[in-house]
């Protein structure tokens, strides 16, 4: 949708370029012509325009209501409100991306006064809302030849400041003057216009080649009791050192009382000089994409960092782009430099997560850059609480204890052994104490999963069956433990499901703030590949800026790149000894290629799979690497043995626990740089005996019950495909094959049964697993088809779909926490001594047309 003016205004600008015009001579005699022709439309045109009323009230009180409000008309035209009231106010706000236009933000904002807006005759829709916490009004308004005069009634599905919650956003660009009406209509209790603003490395903030004004008054501006403005905060944003043009990045100075003076680089003295004048200063990372980022915990350690950033908008995702490849461990965006909405995210995340885990002690914050970006004020925000009601100075403190939670959408409220985040925790290895946790939810729409993450991994899926409020939302209760085996941190997520009431199918997600764990008084300690890639950021940073910044903040640089160097990381020695699989003299060749060609394994990866030592691993790495790119241009569907090492799932690790490759297969598609999926062929077998096969540790099985180990096996490569077989020690025994074509991969499962029993109710559980395939692998539910034995799913961003199908079939269905699809066969009955079998297909499939696709595979799988 496009910005566009109403057909008077548009008018009125064409007589505006024809006056002007008139300067020339030569365009003079054309322009009167024009402008006389126009002035007769004008007229009309003003005659036809109509006004439409709205009033917005709450339905529960009956009072007016600030709100956020859109028009659009039957072909995009974006249309305006203005009060009508001499007490009122409308502020329009209109912006519009450089990337990608079809990202955009038109409303108005308005105060709880009646407001119009003058359109011509046809079919609009005007859209209404009030921040977070009230339901989106939506409805048609016809325009004929009268005014026609619409109330809304706003309802809130919850009410935060009764609950001691109260909102904030720490990136607002707005002149003073607009933020009263903004921050009532999107009901923000906090802001911090960021009203210096400097680009330029060597000029200070004070005179700011971005700033919004110069003359600020030095006291808190009050709206109501509830709602309040810090006039004064400071954006440093540098893209040019000297007088050329180097990124460096941004930190947000938050509360000052008087202009900054201090130019950067370096940037310590900014947070001392800023400290020194104004003790209670806040300081604010928005993005540590940001090339020279990882300077900035080392300068300021408690700095608050932003879950929920300026690229996370109601309207369309636009920056695909970052600027530092996303380490490896971070799954995904495997090591990308771009990607959708969930892989920035996962970035945005995974980057926190990785300095948790060296200590620092950072909460989440939230900002929109609302005034710069399409994005509403405090669509993405983040709620402190405060037990004794709303005071500024205590929503600060809260702030920065982390008593807090983000959001884009659902309300997290949760504590562990009855304290909120921030809390730290004693816990001694060898007692059996658990830390309870009791987590809400409250969302406008219904949510897909919540998650306990420990140290940066999602350790605990939660679910449940949500209940429908008075309010008319969804809540959900959730009691847990968590007992941490080494000192870091925990924090809780949760997702929305994907809602088509949600504007653009966008992302809603909330995170709690953390709560801190000191297990036997030992210091956080990060993984080896956690700390390796903080070095190379600091490394490749200074490399790229030596001759360009400062040498004392090359210095700066180099202090941090020393304090990475010096963490001690933890020894995960125990998990390498029991996921490692040793390589033979035989295998070992064609293992580390897939793995490290294939699969592109860090070296960590291939240390976690093969037991070799680090730096056996590293060398192996840096001997096969450059070996990647022929493998990624080969044609046709690619089918190999899954080497572990790396979980082949995102989430519910719970329910996969210490995953065996042993049924396990990746199946690499044609598309390029797709990466791949894993099948485990079967992950169970169910029969009357009871859970007879499982190829992870979840649930018991017969075997474990009898504290029975079943050995490893491997997967058997010949011209004709893959094959896998295994005996149990009941004398069931089964097996797999595996063989593909240039557009598909045909499966088999067979089952002997060696006992003197009838098997009954033999079922089985394959499951596709997505985790490894770029495009599908959030944790959301996606665009998805199933239609008896076949079930597809969509990728979040293409026509791009996986399918796949077994025969005969049990149930068909998806998991997004894994994320995964199943097809799950089930076997008929088999007598003593016999053999039955059943049989699968998977295809990838790109293109518009997938219900017919889907038709056509049905076709084959019954001729």
């Amino acid at each position: 949708m496009a910005s566009s003016l109403s057909p008077r205004k548009l008018i009125d600008e064409m007589i505006t370029l024809c006056s002007l015009a008139c300067l020339k001579g030569t365009a003079l005699r054309w322009c009167i012509i024009a402008i006389g022709l126009l002035m007769p439309c004008h007229g009309i045109i003003a005659a036809q325009e109509r006004r439409l009323t709205v009033e917005v009230k709450d339905s529960d009180s009956g009072q007016p209501l600030p709100a956020r409000i859109y028009l659009s008309s039957a072909e995009g035209q974006s249309y305006y409100f203005q009060s009508v009231d001499s007490q009122g106010s409308a502020v329009r706000y209109e912006k519009q991306n450089w990337i990608n236009a079809e990202s955009v933000e038109y409303h108005t904002t308005v105060s709880p006064h009646p407001c119009v807006a003058q359109v011509p005759p046809g079919a609009y829709t005007l859209t209404v809302e009030r921040g977070k916490t009230y339901r989106s009004h939506v409805e048609k308004v016809s325009m004929g030849d009268r005014d026609v005069s619409v109330t809304v009634s706003l309802r809130p599905w919850i009410e935060m400041s009764r609950l001691g919650w109260y909102s904030g956003d720490l990136h607002v660009h707005r002149e003073l003057q607009e933020l009263p009406n903004v921050i009532m209509a999107e009901d923000l209790n906090v802001v911090f216009p960021l009203t210096n603003w400097v680009t330029l490395s060597d000029t200070p903030p004070s005179s700011g080649d971005k700033n919004l004004q110069t003359e600020l008054p030095n006291e808190l501006i009050r709206v109501d009791d509830q709602h309040v403005i810090w006039p004064r905060s400071t954006e440093y944003e540098i893209f040019t050192v000297g007088k050329q043009q180097h990124t460096l990045g941004a930190l947000f100075v938050l509360g000052h009382s008087q202009a900054l003076q201090t130019t950067v680089p370096p940037w310590k003295p900014v947070v001392e000089a800023a400290r020194a004048s104004d003790p209670g200063v806040l300081f604010d990372m928005d993005k540590l994409a940001w090339p020279f980022a990882m300077t900035l915990p080392v300068i300021a350690p408690d700095a608050t960092y932003e879950l929920t950033n300026n690229h996370l908008w109601r309207t369309q995702f636009a920056f695909r782009e970052w600027y530092t490849p996303a380490p490896p461990f971070i799954s995904p965006p495997f090591g990308a430099t771009e990607g959708g909405e969930n892989e920035w995210i996962d970035f945005t995340l995974g980057m926190y997560y990785t300095l948790l885990n060296c200590g620092f002690r950072m909460p989440p914050s939230a900002g929109t850059a609302n005034g710069v970006h399409p994005v509403p004020a405090g669509f993405g925000r983040m709620y402190v609480h405060l037990p004794d009601g709303f005071d500024f100075q205590a929503w600060k403190q809260g702030l920065q204890a982390g008593r807090s939670f983000v959001t884009t959408g659902p309300m997290l409220m949760a504590t562990a052994n009855g304290k909120f985040p921030g809390e730290s925790f004693e816990l001694e290895s060898s007692s059996s104490d658990t830390i309870g946790l009791h987590i809400e939810v409250v969302s406008e729409e219904p949510i897909s999963f919540a998650e306990v993450v420990i140290n940066g991994v999602p350790e605990q899926l939660l679910r449940a069956n949500g209940e429908r409020t008075a309010a008319g939302a969804y809540r959900y209760a959730f009691d847990s433990a968590v007992r941490p085996t080494r000192s870091g941190w925990f924090a809780m997520r949760c997702f929305e499901e994907r809602s088509e009431e949600r504007p653009g199918g966008r992302v809603r997600f909330a995170h709690s703030a953390p709560w801190y764990v000191r297990v036997d008084r030992q210091p956080v300690r990060p993984l080896r590949a956690e700390r390796e890639y903080l070095v190379s950021r600091m490394r490749d940073e200074i490399q790229r800026s030596r001759g360009i910044v400062s040498e004392a903040g090359i210095q700066e640089y180099e202090q941090a790149l020393e304090f990475y160097r010096s963490l001690k990381v933890h020894n995960d020695t125990a998990d390498v000894v029991r996921n490692a699989r040793a390589l033979t003299a035989e295998d070992r060749e064609g293992w580390l290629r897939n793995m490290i060609v294939d699969h592109r394994f860090t070296a960590d990866e291939v240390r976690m799979a093969t037991g070799l030592s680090i730096e056996q691993a590293t060398q192996e790495v840096n001997r096969l690497e450059l070996s990647r790119d022929d493998s990624a241009g080969q044609p046709g569907i690619r089918v190999m043995p899954y080497p572990g090492g790396r979980h082949p799932r995102r989430g519910f690790l719970d329910g996969a626990i210490d995953p065996q490759r042993d049924t396990k297969i990746s199946v690499f598609p044609t598309w390029k740089d797709a990466g791949y999926v894993v099948v485990d062929v079967p992950e169970a077998i169910f029969s009357n005996l009871g859970l007879t096969y499982l190829a992870h540790t979840h649930v018991p099985t017969i075997w474990s019950e009898r504290s029975m180990q079943l050995q490893p096996v491997e997967w058997m490569v010949d011209d004709s495909g893959l094959h896998m077989q295994r005996s149990l020690p009941n004398g069931i025994s089964f097996g797999s094959k595996v063989s593909h074509d240039e557009s598909s991969v045909t499966m088999e499962m067979w089952l002997t049964n060696g006992t003197d029993q009838p098997l009954t109710q033999l079922r089985s559980q394959v499951c596709v697993m997505l985790k490894g395939l770029v495009g599908f692998n959030s944790q959301r539910r996606r665009p998805e088809r199933i239609d008896g034995s076949l079930v597809a799913v969509q990728s979040d961003r293409s026509n791009r779909w996986v399918i796949t199908s077994w025969q005969p079939i049990h149930r068909g269905w998806t998991n997004p926490p894994v994320p995964c699809l199943h097809a799950d066969p089930i076997f008929p009955d088999c007598a003593p001594g016999e053999t039955v079998r059943v049989q699968g297909k998977l295809w990838f499939y790109e293109g518009d047309h997938i219900d017919a696709e889907m038709q056509r595979l049905k076709s084959i799988i019954q001729s």
